[in-house]
């Protein structure tokens, strides 16, 4: 089939490559526009931008699936479309222009956590599997008939961004087989199966630890929101980054927002037992272990969130 592929991150560009390695012909790749990236804010094409130029691929670079962009989408006469975590909604008319609709992937067990960020709430919310489902496209926010999903557990200590990078690839090899399929005439799809929840993008607040919840409440929240957009802390009004973190083998119980020396660990107290600090990153500085940023607060008593 003839094909238009919609999608921004690095969690979509194995799709892209797979469909682009396949029977199939990608006549048109829309993405997000460049974004200024890292602390020098450089303009940088999206990952799917940048993968679909060393493919050759046609590209659209728009924010908006607008007028102009159903006219580029029309005119590369596509038989369907095909979405993977682009960053914004298909509307009609264009939702109905490819004779065969549109499928997304997305990275959750379809009726639950239906949104943007559906990795990042399961975490948080203490999920022990997710998984990964590709829907008919329909104007409800993710609420389309199911063709095919898997699942996938997560792992006690895993991150979105680890959790998201093995959905990638798991979900690109469940997208072509949907895509094949529906080439061949033989794809079903059923409507979704219970109480759906949603998963609206996370923001600064988010990210944010509450050192009055409890320890597990603590962890899930920093694997949740790792690599974005990121957990963090204050100290002394500063902002401290935890890029990992772990449940602290101690039986100190210091206040919630306490932080302690115990033996090799920096423990920071919660509502019930202590947290471990692993790796942070304080601001204007790089990524180190939390014991050598410790020792340069040189603080006989301190307390995060403050």
């Amino acid at each position: 089939m003839r094909l238009v592929f919609a999608g921004t991150p690095d969690a979509a560009v194995p799709s892209l490559r797979r469909l682009a390695a396949s029977a199939h012909e990608i006549a048109l790749v829309v993405t997000r526009p460049d974004a200024p990236v890292g602390r020098r804010r450089v303009m940088t094409p999206s990952p799917v931008a940048q993968a679909a130029s060393e493919l050759g691929l046609d590209v659209l670079r728009t924010t908006r699936l607008d007028e102009s962009a159903s006219a580029r989408v029309a005119a590369a006469d596509p038989e369907l479309g095909v979405v993977v975590a682009y960053g914004g909604l298909v509307r009609e008319p264009l939702l109905s222009l490819p004779a065969r609709g549109w499928i997304n992937l997305h990275f959750s067990l379809l009726p639950r956590w239906r949104g943007a960020a559906p990795v990042q709430h399961a975490i948080i919310a203490g999920d022990e599997r997710t998984g990964a489902a590709v829907f008919r496209l329909v104007p409800e926010l993710d609420a389309g008939d199911v063709y095919a999903q898997f699942e996938h557990p997560i792992g006690p200590e895993a991150t979105a961004g680890e959790v998201l990078d093995e959905l990638a690839v798991r979900g690109a090899d469940l997208l072509v087989q949907v895509v094949d399929d529906i080439a061949a005439g033989t794809a079903h799809a059923h409507p979704q199966q219970g109480e759906p929840t949603t998963a609206p993008k996370l923001g600064i607040d988010d990210a944010r630890v509450r050192w009055e919840h409890d320890a597990p409440a603590v962890l899930a929240r920093i694997r949740g929101v790792t690599p974005e957009p990121g957990a963090f802390t204050t100290i002394d009004g500063a902002r401290l980054k935890i890029l990992r973190a772990r449940a602290a083998a101690s039986d100190l119980h210091p206040a919630p927002g306490a932080v302690v020396v115990s033996g090799r660990e920096v423990l920071v107290g919660t509502g019930t037992a202590p947290v471990a600090l692993e790796v942070v990153q304080p601001a204007g500085r790089g990524p180190m272990a939390a014991a050598d940023w410790w020792r340069g607060v040189r603080a006989a008593e301190a307390r995060v969130g403050t």
